[in-house]
């Protein structure tokens, strides 16, 4: 995570850590007393077709009901398994399996149906991965599935004040002392958005430092102020190790967040019930997803 405090006219942002519990982070940052808005890289919506036989009217109302049905989270080994009340699939990685028979296994027309409509490419960047798919190194079903099960929901059904960007209306519209405002980022998307620039995979500590200039330039047109811990961080391109990828990524998150909230970026939301009601959209992204 990375967090930015508004000072004055400018952010003062502060180095990339690990979450902790992500539910005494909520309440922490909330008793200081200033609205909250937190950017999640995890998926926050359901795709159409599944929501289609729903009872609740909304994503909202389906999460604060879900802590009681858990085999909703349970991620299923096998196709004998998935069903409409057990989406999550594969456990594990095996020969044959294919995103055309899990959504013949949900009773969708075609695999496309496992996405919502903020998880399509579109003519800036590539398609995110379902929701439901929970195998590979761009998944975010299991991301879903933790955050879901372990905070979001609970807090929600014990009547938290979080309120759910786009579902509930505008960001500035959730923003009120006491309260955290959630809303679905994506790096992918962010990165373009601020012009930041990788000469090769984010993956690698040597593109992360490579992008240093261009990450530093948005920070400046955002009038984000970085920490002498921050500032360290991005020229060493957020360390060598496996979790590099991920404090830049938090970074990413943060400088979205912040270039909505002032306006650089515009708090889009189509014109369509089903995203605002029950797919969501990412935060900044304003580009549909291609034809086809």
């Amino acid at each position: 995570m990375s967090i930015a405090r508004r000072q004055g006219g400018a952010w003062r942002a502060e180095a990339p850590r690990p979450v902790g519990d992500p539910a005494a982070l909520a309440a922490a940052l909330v008793a200081e007393g200033a609205p909250v808005a937190l950017g999640l890289d995890l998926p926050l919506g359901l795709p159409r077709a599944w929501a289609a036989a729903r009872p609740e009217p909304d994503f909202p109302a389906f999460l604060r009901a879900l802590p009681g049905n858990p085999d909703f989270l349970r991620v299923s080994e096998t196709l004998e398994t998935v069903s409409p009340d057990r989406p999550f699939y594969p456990a594990r990685g095996f020969r044959g399996m294919t995103r055309a028979a899990h959504a013949a296994a949900l009773g969708f027309a075609g695999p496309a149906e496992l996405s919502r409509l903020c998880d399509r490419a579109t003519a800036e960047r590539p398609a995110g991965a379902p929701l439901f798919w929970t195998l590979g190194a761009n998944q975010t079903g299991k991301a879903a599935i933790s955050a879901w099960r372990d905070w979001i929901a609970p807090a929600l059904a014990a009547g938290a004040r979080l309120r759910l960007w786009p579902f509930e209306g505008p960001l500035a519209t959730l923003l009120a002392p006491g309260t955290a405002a959630l809303a679905e980022t994506y790096p992918a998307e962010a990165m373009r958005h601020l012009g930041v620039r990788f000469p090769g995979s984010k993956r690698a500590q040597s593109a992360r430092r490579a992008a240093a200039p261009t990450l530093r330039q948005a920070m400046d047109r955002l009038a984000v102020i970085p920490s002498p811990a921050l500032a360290r961080s991005i020229e060493d391109g957020f360390g060598s190790d496996a979790a590099g990828e991920d404090r830049i990524d938090s970074l990413l998150g943060l400088l979205c967040v912040v270039a909505v909230l002032d306006g650089a970026r515009p708090d889009f939301i189509p014109d369509d019930p089903w995203v605002r009601r029950w797919e969501g959209w990412v935060l900044g992204q304003t580009a549909l997803p291609r034809p086809g």
